[in-house]
C-alpha cells in the first residue's frame, strides 16, 4: 500500500464557538486526540497546521501557514508544502467522529488518473476538509489560485481531476451518518458531547 502523510487543520479562528475547537473535549478525549487516533493508523505520519506556538506543547509536528488568514484553502497549501509523499489526507479538527474506516476507504480510490478525492455529505455539498489531495498537482494549482486571490477550496476541486465519493457509496462504514457533524457553535458541541455520551459515535 502507498504511503500517505495525514495533516489535521487547527489553524481556524472559532470565532462562533469562542475558543480552540480542537482542544475541546470530547468525553476523555480531546477533539484533536479523536482525530489522530483514527487518522494514525492509516497514515505513516500525522502532522498540525496551525500556529507552532500555540500547539508548542503537544506530542504531534506542527507547521504553520505559508499564507496566514487564508482559511481552509491556506491550510490545504501548507499540509501540501510540507509532504513528503505524493498523496497526503487533510482533516479539520472540527470534524470530530470521522473515523479511520472512511480514510481507508476514501484511500481506495486512488488512481493515476486523480488529483482528489473528496467526500459528499448527505446534504449533497463536498467535504474538502476531509479529503485526499496529490502534492504534485494541486500544489502548484492552489499557488495559481492564491495568486490570484481566490480563498474556496471549491476552486481547487473544480481545476483539478476530483474523485466526489458520493454519501451513498460510504455504505455501511461505522459511524457515517456522524462523519461530517461539523462543529462550529456551542449548540454543536453539545449535541457531540450528547452522541458520545449514549455511545452513537463510537
Amino acid at each position: 500500500m502507498f504511503d500517505v502523510q495525514g495533516f489535521i487543520l487547527v489553524g481556524g479562528a472559532s470565532r462562533r464557538m469562542g475558543q480552540d475547537k480542537a482542544q475541546l473535549r470530547l468525553g476523555a478525549q480531546t477533539i484533536l486526540e479523536r482525530i489522530a487516533a483514527e487518522l494514525s493508523p492509516v497514515t505513516s505520519s500525522v502532522t498540525l497546521v496551525g500556529s507552532p506556538e500555540a500547539y508548542a506543547g503537544h506530542s504531534l509536528p506542527t507547521v504553520p501557514d505559508v499564507y496566514e488568514k487564508w482559511g481552509a484553502l491556506g491550510g490545504i497549501h501548507a499540509a501540501l508544502s510540507a509532504a513528503k509523499t505524493d498523496w497526503i489526507i487533510v482533516i479539520a479538527c472540527d470534524l470530530p467522529f470521522v473515523k479511520r474506516d472512511l480514510f481507508e476507504w476514501l484511500k481506495s480510490f486512488v488512481a493515476d488518473s486523480i488529483d482528489s478525492i473528496v467526500p459528499m455529505q448527505a446534504d449533497g455539498r463536498p467535504q474538502p476538509v476531509c479529503a485526499l489531495y496529490r502534492r504534485e498537482t494541486c500544489l502548484p494549482e492552489i499557488e495559481r489560485l492564491i495568486s490570484a486571490g481566490e480563498h474556496t477550496p471549491r476552486a481547487l476541486l473544480a481545476n483539478v481531476r476530483t474523485r466526489y465519493v458520493e454519501f451513498s457509496e460510504l455504505g455501511d462504514l461505522r459511524g457515517a451518518e456522524n462523519y461530517f457533524l461539523n462543529l462550529n457553535t456551542p449548540g454543536d458541541l453539545e449535541r457531540a458531547r450528547w452522541l458520545v455520551e449514549i455511545g452513537d459515535s463510537l
